[in-house]
């Protein structure tokens, strides 16, 4: 008897990505995970379509996975802190990459040939998780080989336009996206973007970098969303198994106060690409064409205001390879750096310096924060 294997494709801007499993569980993870954003689609089993692009195949086979964590440990190899958990890897001589991660019992063997990526573990939801996150990885390196740019910035929507949020940690990038996405804009993302000149019509274009979505709790207050991400999550419903049981505990106590890790991270709620729209009313979009940047920054003590034309984008505004510190490319799936990288970068960076631009300062006032916010970007676009 032929064993079933469902399917996800995964696309955007022109490239794909698939996703096989024999487990449904596996691929209907990265349905739901990348969803609209990237155009997640779960083909009819009949169909006949050729496959295009690279594929990630995903099962749970703790026997497999036993065999390919024995081929990297017992020859030389090399170690990593990868998605939070210790990486053994070794490439072989036709830069077949095998790699293993002992402590979540996954192992996984890259194949760039052929395009083919093997991931194996011992449960299903680590095995999904992983398999949508290598998914995202191979669509990042197509997309970067054809020209896109990562922005650190949250992006809203409305008719095609885009406004972008730039700044540091803390600066309110989120709580700037956010707060439009709940007065009638569309979400692109709440902090990294895919962004590129168009060199077909025009302007800038801007993708999502879809990705589990952390929002604190104290905002969650503040815009009105925690009593009923509570109730959710004490009825039963889950986020995304990233979140910190310590979240999940604070929501189910009932209380809002920031939490810190041992490092001084803030630890936020983790929420489910799709659960931005299920669970906190907040539509969806696919990209958009960029039109203004909003530099934010948070003052408790004052009203919201203009503060200037905004600064210069620089370095630190884009997410290259040299500063993703979770997700290193083990697996080769990024496009090699060239010389011409950094002239992309200063040229984007002239590009967006071109539009509109404010600075603005926030403060603790929501309805304050919203109305200053649709004022300032809906009568100038």
């Amino acid at each position: 008897m032929t064993e079933t294997t469902y399917t996800t494709r995964i696309t955007a801007a022109g490239h794909s990505v698939t996703v096989t499993s024999h487990l449904l569980a596996v691929t209907a993870w990265s349905t739901r995970y990348f969803g609209p954003w990237w155009n997640a689609t779960a083909p009819d089993r009949s169909s006949t379509a050729e496959t295009t692009g690279p594929v990630v195949v995903a099962d749970v086979a703790p026997t497999e996975t036993s065999q390919l964590t024995a081929v990297v440990l017992d020859q030389p190899h090399g170690q990593i802190l990868y998605a939070g958990s210790t990486l053994v890897h070794r490439c072989e001589a036709d830069y077949t990459v095998t790699a293993a991660q002992p402590g979540l019992n996954l192992a996984y063997q890259y194949e760039p040939a052929g395009g083919r990526l093997r991931v194996v573990g011992a449960e299903d939801t680590s095995v999904a998780a992983a398999a949508a996150r290598l998914a995202r990885e191979l669509l990042r390196g197509r997309l970067l080989a054809d020209g896109w740019q990562i922005l650190h910035a949250s992006a809203a929507v409305k008719d095609g336009d885009t406004v972008l949020t730039l700044g540091g940690k803390g600066a309110g990038k989120t709580t700037t996206g956010l707060l439009l996405a709940r007065a009638g804009w569309s979400l692109l993302a709440n902090d990294r973007v895919f962004i590129r000149p168009d060199s077909d019509h025009g302007g800038l274009r801007v993708l999502p970098w879809p990705a589990a979505s952390a929002i604190g709790l104290g905002l969650l207050d503040a815009l009105g969303l925690y009593d009923d991400v509570r109730n959710r999550v004490i009825a039963g419903q889950q986020l995304h198994p990233t979140q910190h049981q310590r979240v999940t505990d604070a929501l189910a106590e009932g209380s809002c106060a920031p939490l810190w890790n041992e490092t001084g991270k803030e630890l936020k709620p983790q929420f489910f690409p799709d659960q931005l729209t299920t669970w906190l009313g907040m539509p969806l979009a696919t990209e958009g064409r960029a039109a203004r940047v909003l530099f934010p920054r948070i003052n408790p003590d004052t009203a919201p205001a203009v503060i200037g034309d905004g600064r210069e984008l620089t370095a630190a505004d884009f997410f290259t390879e040299g500063t993703e510190d979770r997700y290193p490319d083990v697996f080769g799936l990024l496009p090699a750096r060239g010389d011409n990288g950094r002239a992309r970068r200063d040229d984007l960076a002239h590009r967006l310096s071109g539009l509109p631009r404010h600075g603005v300062t926030l403060g603790h006032d929501t309805q304050l924060n919203t109305a200053f916010l649709t004022e300032l970007v809906g009568s100038q676009l």
